[in-house]
């Protein structure tokens, strides 16, 4: 993935996220990922891992597909 995805990835997480009304706290608790580490994601600042991403898509019950589907 490019910058440019990254940024739509987070877009999206951030999307799903606030649909659910849950914080970055509640996601962070949720996933075992640190809160830094949720707003790096959603700022599209960093390339997460396959393990990062299933579980940020386990905590919103979706499938992973469905985080990596940019369409808005």
């Amino acid at each position: 993935m490019d910058s440019k995805e990254f940024l739509k990835l987070g877009h999206k997480i951030k999307f799903e996220r606030s649909q659910r009304k849950i914080s970055q706290l509640e996601l962070s608790l949720k996933t075992g990922l640190t809160t830094r580490t949720i707003s790096r994601i959603e700022c599209g600042t960093i390339d997460p891992k396959y393990s990062t991403l299933k579980k940020i898509a386990d905590a919103f019950e979706v499938e992973l597909v469905d985080l990596l589907d940019f369409k808005l």
